[in-house]
């Protein structure tokens, strides 16, 4: 696979792209390099202030930069459910949807609907937004849903007798861990599904390595102690950890079901390539319990 250059992305004007969490961190970065090779990006946040602000950010940058503001939660059916009517009501087509959005060790907290913050924030209301969103997905030719997970998918597990942590002491790291296998094994999943049915749209996956970005601002203080040298030896920044994602939105050299990050050691930072992932993440029998749990507790079916 040839190395990956932005620069060289042949023009994709007239395309949508939909960017979740775009207003910092890996999600602006990744609305930025959509933009630069011409995209219409929907930037589909929970605050619009800070939306704002991220896309004339961007437009400073890029200066014809052709970029949109639509407010969700993932955190929330009901917002993603009135993102989805709402991007419907402005556009026929999607090209591209990356499910980028995301929180990363907080205290504990259930969502409005139930679930572990991470699982509801991460997955759930992604899970729920792909759904509503794959008939235009697969309308449009050559579409692609990119799924952000972790390096932290390695330590994941998904502990169905309580996906909740309703039973046991709290985890943020274990629940962080679920959540981003959980979107990995989604990833995969949807991709067989979408070959068992024939159809043209691809599932892809990407992690940033470890990118210094605002999802750290739950870790100790002792981290942020020591996070200059931290960042200075085995992290990257937002830009770099986007390329991933950017590589599976953009490259033409991609397939369904492929997985990309940094390929430095540990997968931590380098120039973006393909991943590796654990045999938990590929595990076909775990993957199908999952979807049918997710459908459950988004109470949406799709591809079944």
């Amino acid at each position: 696979m040839k190395a990956f250059d932005i620069e060289k992305i042949p023009a994709q004007k007239g395309k949508i792209a939909i960017v979740t969490g775009a207003n910092s961190g890996l999600g602006l970065e990744t609305a930025k390099g959509l933009a630069k090779t011409g995209f219409l990006v929907v930037m589909a946040c929970r605050n619009l202030k800070k939306a704002n602000q991220a896309l004339n950010k961007i437009k400073q940058e890029v200066t014809d930069a052709n970029l949109e503001v639509i407010k969700i939660d993932t955190s929330s059916l009901s917002s993603v459910r009135a993102f989805a009517e709402d991007f419907l009501e402005r556009h026929q087509k999607l090209d591209l949807l990356i499910n980028n959005a995301g929180i990363m060790v907080p205290p504990f907290s259930l969502t409005e609907d139930g679930f572990e913050s991470q699982l509801g924030t991460n997955y759930l209301g992604h899970f729920l937004l792909t759904g509503l969103l794959l008939p235009t997905l697969e309308n449009t030719k050559d579409s692609r849903v990119v799924s952000l997970s972790s390096i932290a998918h390695k330590n994941g597990k998904i502990n169905f007798d309580d996906l909740q942590f309703k039973k046991r002491k709290y985890s943020k790291w274990d629940a962080y861990g679920q959540s981003k296998l959980a979107c990995l094994m989604f990833a995969f999943e949807m991709d067989r599904r979408l070959k068992a049915k024939g159809s043209k749209t691809i599932s892809l996956a990407a992690h940033p390595g470890i990118s210094t970005t605002n999802l750290f601002d739950h870790m100790p203080f002792f981290y942020k102690l020591i996070s200059p040298v931290f960042n200075l030896l085995i992290s990257q920044s937002a830009e770099d950890g986007a390329k991933p994602s950017l590589m599976a939105a953009l490259s033409d050299e991609v397939s369904g079901g492929d997985f990309f990050g940094p390929q430095g050691f540990k997968e931590m930072k380098g120039k973006p390539g393909k991943a590796t992932s654990t045999s938990l993440s590929k595990n076909k029998e775990v993957a199908k319990k999952l979807w049918s749990v997710s459908e459950e507790l988004t109470g949406i079916n799709y591809l079944d």
